[in-house]
Parts: structure tokens; sequence; C-alpha cells
């Protein structure tokens, strides 16, 4: 007897604390960035139009990710892969990348732009899931299995640092070390790349001095108020008067030209200085809800290789969320790691959207 197909109900429990995130996103980049926006382009909704431009776009990366076939990709992902190595290899060839802030990072035209690395951590978390999947009863055997597991994510680390984009190779490793941890190797062997980890970034630190200027700022900023310890002083500015219930609509000061392109990596900051301690706390705990509710469909998930694709996207948005904040309440080092769904950014949205369509996907569910 034929089996009765089921058409799968797309999971709200995720998709509505997301797009609540979305829309506040969306709103704060307009509040957060009307003010330069208007000085540079006189037009006060230049970034909240591109903004919305990408939500839609983000929108369309969502359904095309809830609605692909997962048995197709899982046969290809060697070639996207290689692709997204390619890639990270041709943005740092001279005519080809688009240098912005000291990195070369980016392909596009205008403020339309591509980032590559934003694509190899899919495709990265792709290959991952398979590997670990196909190989899943013999990962206790770490250095004979995980380690040569890893072997295209350092590939991809170095590419990336490279550009320099420190956070975003961070972030990657991170997230790949976190699906690795959820297989059958023991947790004893991280504690030793954990050791390695650290030896190597303090050679990578101390390699460059604008990285050395970042840790010495985190530690005392004001012994550089109007250099590298800027960033973060003004974001304690902008946090420090929202109190309890903050400034109020539209209410920030810090937008007025004393913190960077709020509307990027910082856009937590101003949000926080008009919604105050109470508007922060919800929006924290609709991360922290979003990411329970990922990690929950990934337990839940009957494929191993569906689940260890949910651990990987959701471990990527964790550690960009977890970053970020550390970063605008001064308990991490400035990195350059945008807020997920919120801060403003192309590539970013358009494929963290795509990353939770994957993570919605039931295609393998309905072949188990």
């Amino acid at each position: 007897m034929k089996k009765k197909y089921l058409k799968p109900k797309i999971n709200l429990k995720i998709l509505i604390p997301l797009y609540i995130i979305l829309i506040i996103g969306i709103y704060m980049v307009y509040s957060s960035s009307k003010i330069w926006a208007n000085y540079m382009y006189h037009d006060s909704f230049y970034y909240f139009k591109r903004q919305l431009i990408f939500l839609i776009l983000g929108t369309i990366m969502l359904i095309i990710g809830y609605k692909m076939n997962l048995n197709k990709v899982k046969k290809n992902i060697n070639k996207i892969l290689l692709l997204s190595i390619l890639l990270l290899i041709l943005v740092l060839i001279p005519g080809l990348g688009i240098s912005r802030n000291g990195s070369k990072s980016w392909f596009g035209i205008g403020d339309f732009l591509f980032q590559p690395s934003e694509f190899f951590k899919i495709a990265i978390v792709l290959y991952m899931a398979r590997k670990l999947t196909d190989y899943y009863l013999t990962t206790n055997k770490f250095f004979k299995t995980i380690i040569p597991f890893l072997l295209p994510a350092l590939v991809g680390f170095l590419l990336i640092m490279l550009q320099p984009d420190f956070g975003s190779g961070i972030v990657m490793l991170a997230a790949v070390l976190i699906m690795c941890m959820v297989s059958k190797s023991k947790f004893k062997n991280y504690l030793i790349i954990g050791l390695i980890g650290i030896f190597g970034l303090g050679i990578l630190i101390s390699s460059a001095t604008y990285r050395i200027d970042r840790i010495v700022a985190f530690f005392n900023p004001w012994k550089d108020p109007l250099g590298s310890g800027f960033q973060i002083i003004q974001s304690l500015y902008a946090i420090s008067p929202g109190g309890l219930m903050g400034r109020g609509i539209d209410g920030s000061f810090q937008k007025f030209f004393y913190l960077p392109e709020p509307q990027t990596d910082f856009i937590f900051s101003i949000f926080a200085e008009e919604y105050g301690f109470i508007g922060s706390f919800v929006v924290i705990v609709l991360y922290i809800y979003l990411i329970d509710m990922c990690f929950k469909s990934a337990i839940k998930s009957k494929n191993e290789f569906a689940s260890f694709i949910k651990i990987g996207f959701t471990s990527l948005i964790a550690v960009q969320v977890f970053i970020n904040l550390g970063v605008v309440v001064g308990l991490l080092p400035v990195t350059g790691i945008t807020l997920p769904f919120m801060s403003y950014g192309g590539s970013s949205l358009t494929l963290l959207m795509f990353s939770m369509g994957l993570i919605l996907n039931q295609s393998l569910e309905e072949s188990t």
C-alpha cells in the first residue's frame, strides 16, 4: 500500500519569534541610521529601504531553504564547498574583491555587496553535517575522523583571516566545533583543541597591531578614548542612560554622530538607549527562545543529517548573538560581528534567512 503523503507543517514556534526580531530590527535600522543617512545621502530612509529589500530577498531565501530537497543538496555538498573556497580565494585578488573598513571581504556593485565568508559558513555546516552523519559511529576515533573533517574549516578560516575578518572566522570555527561535540567523540579532546586554539589566538592577536589595540581597549578603553576605545565607550554611553524604560521612541542621543555607523555592529546599543533594560530584556528573551526552539527541533529530528544541519546553523546564530551582545556591553573585545536579524547588512541577512529555511526544512524527515 502506498504511503500517504502528509504535507509538513512549518514550525511557528521558530517562525514567529524570528519575524518579531526582524520587524524590530528593520525599525531599528531606520531609527539608528536616519541621522547618518540624511547627512551622507540626504535621505533618512536610505539604509531602511535597502534593508527592506534585503528582508524581502531574505524571506524568498527562507522559502527556498524550506522547500529545498536536502537529499539532492547532500549529493552536491563537495561542489558547494569547493565553490565557497574558490570565492574566498577570488575575493583576495586585487580588482575583484572590494575593501571596506580595512577588510577585502566583498564582491558587488555600490552598496549592494556579497560576502563570500557568509556563503562559506553555510557550505561548511552542510559539509560537516554530511561527514558527521556518514561517519557517526566512528567519530569516537577523534584523530582519524574529526581532525580530517576539520581541515576544510581550517582552510576556510585561514582564507577568511587573509581578508582579514577575524570575527567571521571565529564564529564559523565555533559552530563547527559545537557540531563535532554532539558526535560520539570525547569531550576531553575539545579541551586539547581549546588549549591549542588559545595559543593560536594569541599568535593571531599579536600578529596585527590593530588586534592588540582592541585587546588593550577591552581592558581599558579610556587609554585611547578617541581611537581603539572609542566605539566601546560610546556604546556604554548609549546603554547607561537607557535605565529601566529607556529614553523612548527615537530618543537616542548617540546616533547623532557619536557612535559610528550605529545601524551595524552596535545597533543593540541604540536599542538599549531608547528602550532601556525592559526592552533589551525582551529582545534577549526572544533570541534565547528562538535559539532554544531551533535546538529542540534538532533534537526531535528523526534524520541525523537534518539534525546536524539544524545544530550547525543554530550554533552559527547563537555564537554570533553571544559575541555581539558581549561586545556592546563591554564583556568581549570588539570583533566586528553583527547582530543576526537586526543589524544592517545584505549578504548576512539573506544567507541567515536561508539558514533558517534549512532549519525549518522537513524534506529529510519525510523520507525517514
